[in-house]
């Protein structure tokens, strides 16, 4: 684009927070007229906001390429460098015009946009680059008549090391190089310090605004971004804190380069206000030549800028490919890599339909502004190829316009504001589609019907992202903590309800259960700091209301803890036996030795008396098993007991009963055992409150959690292969085959089985199932595990003593059954023969 005259051209060039996108704007508005091409649509917003401020909203107009905002008689123009209106500019150009971040021509994917306005767009009577310094050389060689302008940094910027994400200070700036890594970066955050905005590149203007509006307005103190930051967003930042110097460039994953580190460093600082940055999270400590340049801005200058052909030739496909291709006219220009738009072109050459519709200079162009329609998604590259080859179709073969049907439903299905933060981001991206394309009249039959709906679509998601934004990344509540303790020091207010909630500056932090306080996820550290302060004195009236309480305000759970009104407190843990179990205090914070101590001596006595009151006959065989005035075989057979939590198989006790005379089996009955013929068990442990907690006693002893088992309700239960035995046996059951009977049905099972089978072999009746509860095939496993033939027929199930041969020299006694380890032989202890 040749100038009318010779226009002065400057370069204003120089680090972060020297006032060159301030210059800009107040040299423009010292013109008629004027256009600055950002890098960025925010900034683009941003700026044309403030003209509005100034200047009034009919005299700015913002043009990005998905939005459009422009007056009837604009005499300022807002734009991102690749939407500047540079062909209207040639018909009647602009008296100022600026282009930010000159830099950005040696980007790899941007780089020939800013090129090519470098080369070639120019303000009537003034042009300006602002930019690094980085650029200088490039400028100098490209733009001989550029003046220079070189800007010192109004404030300085220190390196002030690394500091943990819950360590950074108000109005810091976190960055990261993925969404990810925002998102966890921001939810820490949020737990610690009560929230932060989040600033994406892929946020839509309202969205940002809207976050960084919470930023600025001090609701929170924190604020977490990508690299977009870097590129000019002025807000009152006062520290950088990298996570990451390395990042996804798009094509490889690199290092950040010194420059790229000042770039995004330097938003720490504003106007006369120093700034700092430095890492966070698991990055290492930035290398001392890295932080002596960021500090001292000096920077490898560029050595090329990319380039592109801007003098296109649509002639036909194939000219305007070769024409894409051409080498630039300067050693400092290297020639860009395939662009979206050129990749495209491509998959829409290599389609023959489609090629075969581009066979003329108009409809070639019509193939190329289609092929220039943003791809605002980025990660879904060949289905935006896919949505503008339809696209084309459209336009050149078929009504000559997009129809209004397809593009109602494709923004109808994008019309939803459910799904999380991802999801709204990619419909966003796919309206800003639809709204780039609005922008078209002449490919819309209402172009201005669908610009506003696309609008207000957009608007509406932005809305929804802002909200979810808010929602995963804010907690107002701590955030309102963390401000008044910045406002108040630690003199924050703190009390406990009689509910047990912990209340700080009437903000609900956490709950006091029992001794511990359990703090909400999201409190804030100097909020849970406060709280500790008022949690001792509640916890000292505490320990002295629980040793004055009475025993009923205690339990003892399924799980061994001991809870006081429904808190737990304490646990179980083995003793020197099953009825003599330690009691320890749950660990607290606010527990000191004395306290703690007080507690244990409380809940050992309410223990004591809970098993004097539900397990009596066991607690009375411990004290036998340990007078000296009981024989010594009834202390042993005590002592098994006791150890066994109240029942032992009577072939592990038979050489103990063995040595029992008459007054020893006197003295057991009188103690409550009974002498069975499978088990030797205490009948008054059956109850089920005793049989629950005497099991509970064999797992505390044992070590182990409390394994299902029947309470002493049922009669019989399955049995579970993975249950130990002696789990059972303390419940007050005896497990054989697939079955645990409840010892003393078992008795009554066997002394029944021993009378019907004096005759040899029968069929067992209804009523010895029912005993038992079991089915036939579940009886006859019970019973053959207990050492008899069991045969299940259809008048049930047929019993028959297992035989065993007659000793060597001795004559075999007739009505002896043959095994004389079998219950069936057990049975001569208790039911004479006739």
């Amino acid at each position: 684009m040749a100038p009318l005259s010779r226009p002065r051209v400057t370069a204003v060039l120089g680090p972060t927070n020297t006032g060159k996108t301030y210059l800009a704007i107040e040299r423009m508005l010292g013109h008629g007229s004027g256009m600055i091409g950002f890098p960025l649509r925010l900034l683009a917003r941003e700026n044309y906001d403030r003209v509005c401020r100034l200047k009034g909203p009919g005299a700015a107009a913002l043009i990005t390429g998905e939005e459009r905002i422009v007056p009837p008689h604009p005499r300022y123009f807002l734009c991102t460098v690749e939407a500047m209106p540079l062909d209207a500019h040639a018909t009647r150009p602009v008296d100022f015009l600026a282009i930010d971040e000159i830099q950005l021509c040696a980007d790899r994917d941007r780089g020939h946009v800013f090129t090519d306005r470098l080369l070639h767009a120019r303000g009537a009577e003034e042009t300006m680059f602002l930019g690094a310094a980085t650029a200088a050389g490039l400028v100098r060689r490209l733009v001989p008549e550029a003046q220079f302008v070189s800007r010192p940094r109004l404030s300085s910027l220190a390196y002030a090391g690394a500091k943990k994400v819950t360590r950074l200070p108000p109005r810091s700036a976190a960055v990261a190089f993925s969404a990810g890594d925002v998102y966890a970066l921001a939810e820490l955050i949020r737990r610690q310090r009560g929230g932060t905005a989040v600033v994406l590149g892929a946020l839509s203007p309202r969205t940002r605004n809207a976050q960084v509006a919470m930023y600025e307005a001090g609701e929170v103190d924190y604020l977490v971004a990508t690299d977009a930051i870097g590129m000019g967003l002025n807000m009152a930042i006062d520290h950088v804190a990298f996570s990451a110097l390395a990042k996804f460039d798009g094509h490889i994953r690199r290092r950040l380069s010194a420059a790229e580190v000042g770039q995004i460093a330097g938003r720490a600082g504003r106007h006369m206000n120093d700034g700092t940055f430095g890492v966070t999270a698991e990055q290492p400590p930035m290398d001392e030549e890295l932080v002596s340049l960021v500090e001292e801005h000096r920077f490898e200058p560029l050595r090329y800028a990319y380039w592109r052909n801007r003098g296109l030739e649509f002639r036909s496909l194939g000219a305007l490919r070769r024409s894409l291709d051409a080498r630039p006219p300067d050693p400092m220009l290297r020639r860009a890599p395939e662009a979206d738009d050129a990749h495209a072109l491509a998959h829409m050459m290599a389609d023959a339909d489609l090629a075969a519709m581009a066979t003329t200079p108009d409809a070639v162009r019509l193939m190329w502004e289609v092929c220039r329609i943003p791809d605002y998604r980025k990660d879904v590259r060949e289905s935006h190829v896919r949505l503008i080859a339809r696209i084309f179709r459209f336009l050149a073969a078929g009504p000559g316009v997009i129809p209004d049907d397809w593009i109602n439903r494709l923004l109808t299905r994008l019309d939803r504001t459910d799904g999380d933060i991802d999801t709204l981001v990619a419909r966003i991206a796919h309206t800003r589609t639809w709204t780039y394309v609005s922008h078209r009249g002449d490919w819309l039959d209402d172009a201005a019907g669908w610009e506003e709906r696309a609008r207000a679509l957009e608007d509406k998601l932005s809305d929804a992202l802002h909200q979810g934004l808010t929602q995963r990344f804010v907690d107002r509540r701590t955030a309102v903590l963390v401000k008044r303790l910045r406002e108040r020091g630690d003199d924050l207010l703190a009390a406990v309800t009689d509910a047990g909630e912990v209340l700080v500056e009437g903000e609900f932090v956490g709950h006091v259960e029992g001794f511990r306080f359990r703090p909400d996820t999201h409190g804030a550290a100097a909020a849970l700091t406060a709280a500790n302060r008022v949690l001792r004195g509640e916890i000292e009236r505490r320990v002295a209301d629980l040793v004055a309480a009475p025993d009923e305000a205690f339990a003892l759970d399924t799980d061994a803890t001991l809870a006081w009104d429904g808190a737990p407190v304490a646990r179980l843990a083995a003793g020197r036996a099953p009825t003599t179990p330690l009691v320890e205090v749950l660990t607290s914070d606010f527990l000191d030795a004395p306290q703690r101590e007080r507690l244990r001596r409380r809940l050992t006595r309410w223990l004591a008396a809970h098993l004097a009151a539900t397990v009596a006959p066991l607690m009375a065989l411990a004290e036998a098993a340990e007078d000296d005035a009981t024989t010594g075989p009834v202390r042993g057979m005590a002592f098994r007991l006791v150890e066994r939590s109240g029942a032992v198989a009577r072939a592990e006790a038979e050489a103990l009963l063995a040595d029992l005379s008459k007054d020893d089996r006197r003295a057991l009955a009188r103690l409550g055992v009974r002498l069975g013929v499978e088990t030797v068990y205490l009948p008054a442990l059956l109850k089920p409150a005793a049989a629950r907690l005497t099991a509970l006693l064999w797992a505390v002893q044992a070590g182990r959690p409390l394994p299902a088992l029947p309470d002493g309700s049922r009669t019989s239960a399955p049995v579970d292969a993975a249950v130990p035995a002696d789990a059972y046996r303390a419940a007050g059951y005896v497990p054989a085959g697939p079955l645990a009977v409840r010892a003393d049905v078992l008795e009554r099972l066997l002394l029944a089985v021993r009378r019907q089978g004096r005759a040899g072999a029968f069929v067992t009746p209804p009523e010895m199932l029912n005993l038992v509860g079991a089915t036939a095939e579940d009886f006859a496993g019970l019973m053959r595990a207990l050492g008899w033939r069991a045969e299940v027929g259809e008048a049930g199930v047929r019993l028959t003593a297992k035989k065993r041969p007659a000793a060597k020299g001795r004559k075999q006694r007739r009505a002896t059954p043959p095994d004389a380890d079998s219950p069936f032989a057990k049975l001569r202890d208790l039911v004479p023969a006739k």
